[in-house]
């Protein structure tokens, strides 16, 4: 037995280092083998090749092909495919191989997988599709899928496993242990033990290392512990993963309105939460909304068209406020030579501050109560680095421009614009919160105005005073 094993774990790996090349990402040989493969029609040598794999590397494997293969490769490995790979990859991935499938071979697929994995895959489906493929699936199990795709999208009822294993306070740990070695329609893997009264209540849970350790006859209300930290199924998923990461629980109960049980969000499920939640946060600051790197070029450009607009108004708010000082700025060109240092090293001082307080305010570790020691924090930071940058820059633009003069002006104003910035960086996303605006998605743009305005006009306003011209 251990010799199998081991022969299984060296295939294993054999298989990982056939597919990754040493960058990480899906070797050019692999996948010339495959496209081969395909090209040919042979799905057995497809099978061979792609059966040992995860279903993650699976997912890889098809972002690195390109369409027509992908379909191709579903196709050729028939029952073989494992469909959780379609979780792996992106939507518009996803979506260009289930529509072409029938919708009689997706609902034999959905019947293969976990509930929160078939949930994942439904979702994205046009509703007449979807009520036909739920409509091929056995009564019970179209039920528990209809229930989790009625709750709203990004909540924990629509992330949550609606297998699980659950049991009456009044059994045995004996009976308890038998139903599970007898019962086949329970989940592949769990960690707990739910316990409910006959309306499905939930009452408490069992650790399984604590149903090992105690006796056959104890009663599971007797070793039971308080779910405390039941998830309600409404809840954002983002909300719901912090609070199975702050009190470091193996896996949470979902229940309804009722409190009655309803589903289980298990660690797996949280770390894909979380990580989609940190994509979306990072493509929001950038202003790329919801974009997948294999979207079409019109979908891309769709997507960034509406930010770039607006960034496209802020910068001629930022050129207006140079048009007031264009006589200020023939009489001395330098002027024209510096201006970006200031606007850019204010803009780049706001993105600092802004990155830290939107990744705050997603964490709940800041909100507009409690944000008084954060904001003078970040003052003190603008402040402190204000006045160290404008040692540098005055220093650099009075030898330059051999003139102190302009050296005192542009070091003021990159104090007023650090300044500027810092504060612009926090109070912005804070504000956008508190008016229930995502801070993520609009913050760059009202943070990048700030600096840019502040900096021009604290930089000329300033030269035109100082020099007497304008």
């Amino acid at each position: 037995m251990a010799d199998t094993r081991l022969d299984e774990d060296v295939s294993e790996v054999e298989v990982k280092s056939e597919l990754y090349d040493e960058d990480g990402f899906v070797a050019r040989e692999f996948r010339e083998r495959v496209e081969t493969a395909i090209a040919a029609g042979d799905s057995e040598m497809l099978r061979e090749e792609i059966s040992p794999l995860h279903e993650s590397e699976l997912g890889d494997l098809l972002e690195a092909l390109d369409n027509d293969n992908r379909q191709a490769l579903v196709r050729l490995m028939g029952d073989a495919f494992d469909y959780t790979a379609l979780t792996e990859v992106d939507e518009a991935i996803r979506l260009s191989i289930v529509d072409a499938m029938p919708n009689e071979q997706i609902a034999a697929a959905v019947r293969e997988l976990e509930s929160d994995d078939a949930v994942y895959i439904l979702e994205d489906l046009d509703e007449e599709d979807r009520k036909e493929i739920l409509e091929r699936l056995p009564f019970r199990e179209r039920i528990r899928l209809r229930r989790s795709l009625e709750y709203p999208e990004e909540s924990a009822g629509r992330r949550m496993q609606t297998e699980f294993v659950a049991v009456p306070p009044f059994w045995t740990v004996g009976q308890t242990i038998d139903y599970m070695r007898e019962e086949d329609d329970l989940p592949e893997s769990f960690a707990q033990i739910f316990v409910i009264d006959p309306s499905f209540k939930l009452q408490g849970a069992v650790d399984l290392d604590r149903i090992l350790r105690a006796k056959r006859p104890e009663k599971i209300e007797d070793i039971m512990h308080e779910t405390r930290h039941a998830i309600p199924a409404e809840m954002d998923q983002e909300e719901a993963a912090q609070v199975i990461e702050q009190y470091d629980l193996p896996s949470a109960a979902v229940v309804d309105s009722n409190e009655r049980l309803v589903g289980v969000l298990a660690i797996d499920d949280v770390i894909d939460i979380m990580q989609q939640e940190a994509d979306e946060d990072i493509k929001r600051l950038g202003g790329v909304g919801d974009e997948e790197i294999s979207d079409t070029v019109l979908t891309a450009a769709r997507s960034r068209f509406s930010w770039l607009l607006i960034n496209a108004a802020t910068a001629i708010l930022a050129s207006l406020v140079i048009g007031l000082f264009d006589a200020t700025i023939e009489q001395m060109v330098a002027l024209a030579i510096l201006m970006p240092i200031v606007a850019s090293m204010g803009g780049n001082a706001g993105t600092q501050t802004m990155t830290v307080t939107v990744r705050a305010l997603a964490a709940r570790d800041i909100d507009f109560h409690n944000a008084g020691r954060i904001i003078r924090r970040e003052t003190l930071v603008g402040l402190l680095n204000g006045l160290s940058f404008a040692v540098i820059i005055g220093a650099v633009a009075a030898v330059w421009f051999d003139s102190g003069g302009l050296g005192s002006v542009i070091a003021i104003a990159m104090v007023i614009n650090m300044l500027a910035a810092a504060l612009a960086g926090i109070l912005i996303p804070l504000v956008l919160d508190r008016l229930g605006a995502d801070p993520a998605i609009a913050s760059g743009t009202f943070v990048t105005t700030v600096t840019d305005v502040v900096g021009f006009f604290a930089f000329l306003g300033l030269a035109a005073w100082w020099f007497g011209i304008g």
